[in-house]
């Protein structure tokens, strides 16, 4: 997915521009008159790729506790800045530790919402005038349907039901009246997720089925439209099937502005699975290697989905490299390597996925069951358990742990999808043995624990708490000490899905130019099971296939059956790290019982020097600290709606509890 392309959303759309700074330096929309840009189909279109800019995408740049939130780029000198949205979750956490709760990144688009009413009142003027073809027409206003369902999406999942605006509101104002017309009152939640509905109706009706020349999957098209439908609807769906799982008060609940009642699931439901449908009867779109000849296979293949163009992705995001080209890339590979192939940018190996969904994972036993397979740390068969603190461990050492020979041991037999996703302790990124170690344990039973030290073993060889000397490690190392500091998995674990193995990532911001995937068949599959399952409509035995065609992509031999529990469960391992875990917790109504002072988990190997013949591994399930040392995380019941911001001038009703 590299570059070269016309990269849409990557801000340059028509040939002739002549950079991306001069397109993003266009005036607002309302002051572009028509004798310029407006005057050529070409000048349209760049119009359209600012659209396509300002759309609440939540991806490398999205900064889930900024304001403003997208398109972020960079670092500010604010550590909190370097923080993705599964960050939030049980998945994972920055290094240095942080909280849970409502985004709060302020997404309040009117101001672009304005521009894109404004952007239909001149492409039909463009058309009297013979400056567009009908088909020309027909079609950007396709596509502007999409990119206003979209815009109104990333309102109605944060605030539930909006104001409804679709038209520009210049002509309403009167100088020296109260302008009670510009005033619009929120909408019902219902009736905000209704017209997101019917704004993608409008969106499939002239989308192209097939991209035209060089837009690749960068573009809107109806695969596209219909892949919104199918995420849309199933959020819908959930919200109203589980509102009444937190009881919430007040004039937004009693007024129907925020959630919904459970007879309204159907219909969502409904329409999610009829969109998932067009797309896997009629798209064409296949997954990306479907049959693996080993697992081995199999992993290599999932790590290249993400950073090759593939037959699986519908719609996605390209960036250029924003050192060459100002604001064109992002910092992923700057800010998650790990530390002991770090760029040089002085933060590095932040992104610390948990022993959580490290256990999520199946392995390839193949039992037909479809049920996660937890890693084995203990000879008794108890992987029930989490040390909280050093202390702890330490008079807990005899317990009965499994001893290992080598640090990648625990994980050779586990899915290929999270050897593809996750680096695990040892292993190989860029040529380069992984170490993580979390400790060590002296021939004498001295425990050292997230510090560095040099312990001479029963074989007169020196051996090292962190796994090596110097800095040549990637976990635990300040764990306790400041933001600047903690540049090391502080879960066991570093992230892989999206970072580039086989390219130089210079030691600089904006370097990185992996395409971010917003949708592939894989989630579209998903959502066609949950749906058919939770709503007993639908085609059984497709939602079956579905699912296990996943998991034999994955190289796993069984059949499972297509129950609610192993279609989520499948959903949270194939999409890990793709931003849907948040607003997975937020539809269905489970953060706040999940993250009730909830302490995500971290795996810690321990290297014990007490069997004078051989050295081996212990792997610890721990308290993240961060989340021990704050007593846990919790998720309040009004978290799943964000707080109405402009309420002095826009006299909106508040969201539950906000003031």
């Amino acid at each position: 997915m590299k570059n070269n392309r016309l990269y849409i959303i990557a801000f340059c759309l028509i040939t002739g521009l002549s950079s991306c700074n001069k397109m993003l330096d266009l005036k607002p929309l309302d002051k572009v008159s028509d004798e310029t840009l407006l005057a050529t189909p070409n000048g349209i279109k760049t119009l359209v790729a600012r659209l396509y800019a300002q759309m609440p995408m939540e991806d490398f740049n999205y900064r889930p506790t900024q304001n403003p939130a997208f398109n972020r780029r960079g670092w500010d000198g604010v550590g909190q800045n370097i923080t993705m949205l599964d960050f939030f979750t049980d998945d994972a956490h920055r290094a240095s530790g942080n909280g849970i709760g409502a985004t709060n990144d302020g997404y309040w688009p009117y101001a672009q919402i304005r521009e894109i009413n404004l952007f239909f009142d001149n492409i039909a003027g463009a058309k009297a005038k013979g400056i567009l073809t009908e088909t020309q027409y027909n079609i950007l206003k396709s596509e502007t349907h999409f990119i206003r369902a979209y815009t109104y999406f990333g309102l109605v999942k944060r605030y539930g039901g909006v104001p409804l605006i679709t038209k520009a509101l210049d002509n309403d104002y009167l100088p020296g009246s109260d302008n009670t017309a510009l005033r619009i009152p929120r909408s019902t939640e219902k009736e905000t997720w209704n017209f997101i509905m019917s704004e993608l109706d409008l969106a499939v009706q002239f989308l192209p089925a097939t991209p035209s020349s060089g837009d690749g999957v960068y573009r809107a098209t109806r695969w596209a439209a219909y892949g919104l439908k199918s995420r849309a609807a199933l959020f819908a769906a959930s919200v109203a099937k589980y509102s009444s799982k937190v009881p919430l008060a007040g004039e937004a609940v009693t007024s129907k502005l925020v959630g919904m009642d459970a007879s309204d699931a159907a219909a969502f439901y409904t329409q999610s699975i009829n969109a998932s449908k067009e797309i896997i009867d009629k798209s064409g779109k296949t997954l990306y290697m479907p049959t693996p000849a080993n697992a081995s296979d199999a992993a290599k293949n999932f790590q290249n989905l993400f950073l090759t163009e593939n037959s699986e992705i519908i719609f996605c995001k390209a960036f250029l490299n924003g050192t060459t080209v100002a604001g064109q890339g992002h910092s992923y590979d700057a800010f998650y390597n790990p530390g002991q192939t770090n760029s040089g940018f002085h933060k590095f190996g932040r992104y610390s996925p948990t022993l959580d969904i490290v256990d999520a994972f199946e392995d390839y036993s193949d039992n037909g069951s479809g049920a996660s397979v937890p890693i084995v740390t203990r000879t008794d068969g108890n992987e029930n358990y989490s040390i909280p603190t050093q202390a702890n461990l330490l008079s807990n050492l005899n317990l009965p742990f499994r001893r290992y020979n080598s640090l990648m041991e625990p994980f050779v037999n586990k899915d290929a999808r999270m050897l593809a996703s996750v680096m695990v302790p040892g292993s190989i990124w860029k040529n380069t043995p992984i170490v993580i170690q979390g400790g060590i344990i002296s021939p004498t039973g001295a425990l050292t624990l997230y510090a560095q030290a040099t312990v001479k073993g029963s074989d007169g060889k020196d051996y090292f708490a962190m796994g090596a000397p110097g800095t040549a490690f990637s976990g635990f190392l300040n764990t306790t000490g400041s933001e600047d500091g903690i540049n090391y998995t502080t879960s066991g674990f570093s992230i892989k899905k999206y970072l580039a193995e086989g390219v130089s990532v210079q030691g600089a911001t904006e370097s990185s130019t992996t395409s971010w995937i917003d949708f592939r068949l894989a989630e579209i599959y998903l959502n066609y099971a949950e749906a058919v399952i939770e709503s007993g409509t639908g085609d059984a035995a497709l939602a079956r296939k579905v699912l296990n065609d996943l998991r034999r992509r994955a190289a796993h031999t069984d059949n499972i059956p297509a129950t609610l529990a192993n279609v989520l469960k499948e959903r949270r391992v194939e999409l890990a790290f793709e931003g849907q875990r948040y607003w997975d917790l937020i539809r269905r109504r489970e953060f706040h019982t999940l993250f009730n002072l909830y302490k995500r988990k971290a795996l810690v190997p321990v290297q014990d020097l007490r069997d004078a013949a051989q050295p081996k591994f212990i792997f610890v399930r721990m308290n993240q600290h961060h989340d021990e040392i704050s007593g846990g995380r919790r998720f309040e019941n009004h978290f799943y709606y964000n707080s109405i911001p402009g309420r002095s001038s826009n006299n909106l009703v508040q969201n539950p509890v906000y003031n």
